[in-house]
Formats: C-alpha cells, structure tokens, sequence
C-alpha cells in the first residue's frame, strides 16, 4: 500500500464497497475492504490502518461491536459507522460506543469526503496531560480537574456532540474551546453563541441565515451560524434558552447536517460539530416539556460536567497566582502579593460564581489594597458565601449571572463618577478611588465612550 494513509471499508455490499473505494481512492488514500466483523478483525491484526468506515448491518455482527473491539485494541483509531438513513438511534448508540462520526445511506460523497479528511486529521499519538496556560479555569492540581482535562482530551478526538454542564462560571466556554482547538477542527473556526441573548424572532436567521428579500429590512443575503462554523465547531451556549419551534429546526439540521436559510428554498449542506452548554438542569426542563427530548438525546451524546470551584479548593491559589499576574499585567502594575488570611479566606468562601467571581473579586481588591498587598478585609467576602455589602452596592442578580450582574454595577458606578466629574478622568478616577490607569482600562473593557 503505497498511498500515506490507509483504510479499512467494511461492508457485506460489495457495490458499496466499491463505490468507497473509489471515492477514497481519488483521495490518495489505500484501502482494504471486508465483508465480515471477522475479516475486518484480521485485518486489523495484520496491518496498521488510519481510519475504519463500517456498516452497520454486517452477516456475524454489526457495526458497533466493530467500534467496541477497535476502542479495546486500537483506540486512537477513528472508526465512521454507516447507518440507514433515519436511523439517528444507531447513530447515536454508535458515537456513545466510541465512534469518530457516521454517515447516513444513500452516502452523501461530498459529506463522506468532509468526515474522511476530518478523521484524517486526528493525532494519533497520545497527547501529554497538561492544561493549556489561557484556559485559566482548568488549571490545577486537584484530582476532579485532572480528571476534567483528561475527558477532554478524549472528547477533542472524536466527532460526537458533547453537552457542557456546571454552573454559571466554571467554565464551560472555556472546555468548550480546548475540545476544538485539540481536536482535528483546531484549523477552522469555532463560532460560539450565546442562545438566550439573541431576539426570538431573529433565531432562525442568526442560525441558518436568510436570502435578499426574505423579510422586512433582508436587503442582502447573510450567512448563519451554521455556515460561519462550517468546517469547525458551533458551541451553542445556553442552549435552554431556545424557543420550542426553534429547538424542532436545530434537530433536524443536526440531523441531515444542512440547513435552509430563511426565505430560501434549497438546504446548504453544512459539516459542524456540535457543542452545547447550559447552567440549567436539562434533564427537568425536559421532564417539564420546556425543552424536547429528542433535541436533548441528540446534543447530550456524551456529557461533560465542569466541577465547581468549591469541589477543588486546592486549586486556588494557582488560580490567585494566575489572575494576579493577569490582571496586573492589563494594568501595568505590579503583582500585588496576598497575605496568609486573605488567601485561607478564599479557601474557605463558596463562590456562588466560580473561578469568574473569584477573578472579579481579586479584580476589587487589587482596586482597594495598599502596598500592593492584599489583605482579608480587601477581598469583602462573608463566611455565607456572599459579598460582604459596604463600598460595592447589591447587584440586582434577577435573570443575570453573577458576573453579568457584577460588571453591570460597576460600569454604573463608572458612568456615574464620570457624569459627576463632567467627565474628566483624572477626577473621576480620585472620586472611585482608581488609579487613572485602572479607570482607562475599565472604561475600555466597558465600551465607555
């Protein structure tokens, strides 16, 4: 075989062997086809393949034990199954067993050859344990986030939707994006989306996009989500948040991987990953009829849960370290130092908000500390878990995160200061109690004109 990769296609059809064949091979690729499970086990003996296409139905099997056995003794092979058109329950059992990705018959050739140059990409070799230094919220030395950084490894080799849990702050956005940058899509893009923040009316647009003339104010065609991340990976945030008619639209372009823009009357075949993320607990929703069933089966094919910070307080102090060198570097300050009490205080705190409301909290501090040296009563924490009240006002929390209700109080103070100084800087900053140079960068972060 003297093509620089090589498959193995099983099929009891022999026309469709032969039309996989052909298709893979005007794609420099060599293959070796079988009949059988058993064929195919021998040649997996035999010769060292980089990538399995298997049939679903075969005469002693089917293609999920052909999965099963390759994840026992060649797992970093990506194995594809072949189901029957519909048939998104084996597809589904298949990706759980540990498929890379399927194809539904009749085979599209345009998406085969997509998932084959996809699977083509994976690195074979496994990757050493670390976490990746941006992804602040997954550093550690706890064993649950070890654990965490080792899911995601596996996850990034395959194809199949994963759904995001943990609260609001844990970072979930964060796993999201290590899934795809360590997975064969790191190239292409990665579109996330935050489903609650965009107008019910204006979802399917934003999803599949729409054609010049296909409603008031459409003076252009514009591309959707879907198309923006084709090639790559769509993280759907909040994905609770999407009205019932809309949840019926994204299965089915899930499903038939191609979607209809508005106005349109032809789908455009689309090659996304799906991920997806929610604070809420879907499992309810779906229990209260809040959410479908068949949309939750679809994106929760395997289930990542993002700990909460309180599950591992040893992590902390590498996480202080972090946001400290992060934050004084946005300030061009120095890295102020902590002092013992402050940092078993933060040991001891619950943080509602996560590894974000522990790097606003060192954000105030740094704010308030003299010395460049943090003490317990810089932090404003209380032993219930709550921000002590005092200088910073009670953010109103109703249908904001923690962190969304936080940054809205504190551009409020900053726009107030301001309009109280007639929007001298310098003043403003004295009356805050900033350096001039902290108020810049808030007013940059907030989009303060």
């Amino acid at each position: 075989m003297s093509q620089s990769y090589r498959a193995l296609i099983v099929d009891d059809e022999p026309d469709i062997r032969e039309l996989l064949e052909i298709t893979l091979a005007r794609m420099d690729i060599a293959c070796r086809s079988a009949a059988d499970l058993q064929a195919a086990r021998d040649w997996l003996k035999r010769e060292d393949f980089d990538l399995c296409l298997t049939d679903m139905r075969l005469p002693d099997g089917n293609g999920i034990d052909l999965v099963r056995h390759i994840q026992a003794t060649c797992p970093a092979l990506p194995v594809a199954v072949i189901t029957a058109h519909g048939n998104m329950e084996s597809a589904i059992e298949a990706l759980k067993a540990g498929a890379f990705d399927f194809v539904s018959k009749p085979v599209d050739l345009h998406m085969l050859r997509d998932l084959v140059s996809t699977a083509l990409k994976v690195d074979r070799r496994p990757p050493p344990e670390k976490p990746a230094d941006r992804t602040a919220s997954l550093l550690g030395v706890s064993a649950v986030i070890r654990q965490t950084r080792q899911t995601i490894t596996k996850l990034a080799r395959s194809q199949a939707p994963v759904y995001i849990s943990g609260e609001s702050g844990a970072g979930k956005e964060l796993a999201a994006r290590l899934i795809h940058e360590n997975g064969p899509r790191a190239d292409q893009p990665f579109v996330p989306v935050n489903c609650g923040a965009i107008p019910a009316e204006l979802v399917e647009s934003e999803f599949f996009g729409h054609v010049k003339g296909s409603f008031t104010g459409a003076t252009r065609d514009k591309p959707g989500l879907f198309q923006a991340a084709d090639g790559g990976t769509l993280f759907l945030d909040e994905v609770a948040d999407l009205p019932l008619d809309m949840q019926v639209k994204l299965l089915r372009a899930i499903q038939e991987k191609a979607v209809r823009p508005v106005g349109s009357h032809q789908e455009i075949p689309i090659n996304v990953r799906i991920l997806s993320a929610t604070h809420k607990n879907l499992h309810q929703l779906v229990e209260a009829g809040q959410f479908r069933q068949d949309l939750y089966f679809r994106i929760n094919v395997i289930e990542l849960h993002m700990p909460a910070l309180r599950e591992r307080p040893e992590d902390i102090p590498l996480l202080v370290e972090h946001f400290l060198r992060k934050i004084a570097r946005d300030w061009g300050t120095d890295v102020p130092r902590l002092d013992a009490a402050a940092m078993q205080a933060l040991k001891a705190y619950s943080f509602p908000g996560n590894v974000r409301e522990l790097e606003n909290i060192l954000e105030r501090a740094m704010t308030l500390c003299e010395n460049n040296r943090i003490t317990e009563a810089d932090l404003h924490l209380t032993r219930g878990g709550e921000l002590a009240s005092g200088e910073f006002p009670q953010p109103d929390l109703a249908g904001r995160d923690l962190e969304t209700a936080l940054c809205h109080t504190e551009k409020e103070a900053i726009l107030r200061a301001l309009e109280q100084t007639r929007y001298n800087k310098t003043a403003a900053a004295r009356l805050l109690g900033l350096t001039f140079r902290q108020l810049r960068y808030r007013i940059k972060k907030y989009g303060i004109e």
